[in-house]
């Protein structure tokens, strides 16, 4: 058999279906994604609004509660700028900030400047701490929120007290003002809070939640005779849907860094991973002693070990290895069949000399053969074992 033949029936080429069996998972996971991506685009597509938007018919929406005050004369008009929410402040309106806490501070004193001799209403919904001291100054935020959703009134409000319970549980309020009403108290904070203008006719009134005006939510408990109260008392509402992309009344000072959008627990959530990843670390890198070796429950034949090795050398293409391997062991095997100390085998100025005058070759093959650098190839490394094999059958040859 030649050589050329030799390396056609012993290539160790991957064929191709052993390359779809390797890749076809990876393969099937890519068309999954790729699947789910379009089905997702194609749910999205259509034109949708966010939350508390009323031109929204999603369940996050509040178009339903537009409608209704539409239906009583009430005229909504929906804003995304500050400039457009701070010129429409007026006694015959009803301002409604449906995400105070967007606002940066320059932009929430300006907001307050406008809408605070105006003679109307603010509506502020669910202001944190971000933003409720500044819109309404003597009105605190409790870091705790409510645990209950549907409160009862609790007040002398005439408002709160038509509506009856509704779902206003969320940011609790605390104020200075004597004058304020406090209603729908949850452990004796209120979760809604309605602050008169002493300079006029006008109000503010902080709702620490937006349920009442949700559109599933709306149908639910006394919402939807809060909502109408609230937000239809003047004839023209203005809601203001606050925007990260408004740069208005901003400056250099203002400008908010990656970590200034994150919630305000992501520091403490960062920092139980970390204690939880090290923990699982010690847990699986535990030690209860030093290691002890033990015995194969079962014997496994020499040629199953060298298959095995073969194939993580072939996965790897550590043909170096491979190579360095056959090489060590051709040597091993050699130097007793040539006088020379199995100490020595891997000493070329003693295993080649021995060797030529044992065949009678050139010395210089022999060291290439032997010593000489690393195949390129998988054929060069086919090559080479057959080349040792052959010297190896050479030697023993009586």
């Amino acid at each position: 058999m030649t050589t050329e033949a030799t390396l056609t029936s012993t290539s160790a080429s991957p064929t191709a279906r052993q390359v779809w069996t390797r890749a076809r998972g990876i393969a099937l996971a890519l068309v999954v994604l790729l699947a789910g991506a379009v089905a997702i685009a194609v749910v999205r597509s259509d034109a949708r609004h966010g939350e508390l938007d009323p031109r929204s018919a999603d369940p996050g929406g509040s178009r339903a509660v537009a409608e209704l005050l539409a239906d009583r004369g009430v005229d909504t008009r929906v804003v995304t700028t500050l400039d457009e929410a701070a010129t429409a402040a007026g006694p015959d309106t009803t301002l409604l900030v449906a995400a105070p806490d967007l606002l940066t501070p320059a932009q929430q004193t300006r907001l307050h400047s406008a809408f605070a001799d105006s003679g109307g209403r603010t509506v502020l919904v669910a202001s944190g701490s971000a933003s409720v001291e500044r819109l309404a100054p003597g009105v605190t935020a409790d870091p705790a929120t409510s645990l209950d959703s549907t409160l009862a009134p609790d007040c002398a409000l005439p408002a709160a007290r038509r509506a009856g319970t509704a779902d206003t549980g969320g940011v609790r309020y605390t104020t200075t003002h004597l004058g304020a009403d406090a209603c729908y108290p949850s452990e004796r904070l209120a979760t809604l809070l309605r602050l008169p203008d002493e300079k006029g006719n006008g109000d503010t009134i902080a709702l620490g939640a937006p349920d009442i005006l949700l559109n599933d939510r709306l149908d639910e408990q006394g919402n939807a005779s809060l909502a109408l109260q609230l937000l239809g008392s003047r004839p023209h509402l203005v809601w203001y849907l606050p925007s990260l992309s408004d740069t208005s009344a901003t400056g250099p000072d203002d400008e908010r860094s990656f970590f200034d959008l994150l919630p305000s627990g992501w520091l403490w959530g960062t920092l139980q991973l970390f204690v939880a990843a090290a923990l699982a670390a010690l847990w699986r890198a535990r030690r209860l002693g030093p290691l002890v070796p033990e015995k194969l429950p079962v014997a496994i034949r020499a040629s199953e070990t060298a298959e095995g090795r073969a194939r993580l050398y072939r996965k790897t293409d550590a043909r170096d290895r491979a190579a360095d391997a056959l090489r060590s062991t051709t040597r091993t095997r050699l130097a007793p069949l040539v006088g020379v100390p199995v100490t020595q085998a891997h000493t070329p100025e003693a295993l080649l000399p021995a060797l030529s005058a044992h065949l009678h070759g050139a010395g210089q093959d022999q060291h290439a053969l032997l010593f000489g650098p690393p195949p390129s190839d998988d054929a060069a490394l086919i090559a080479l074992a057959d080349r040792l094999d052959a010297l190896e059958r050479e030697v023993r040859r009586p």
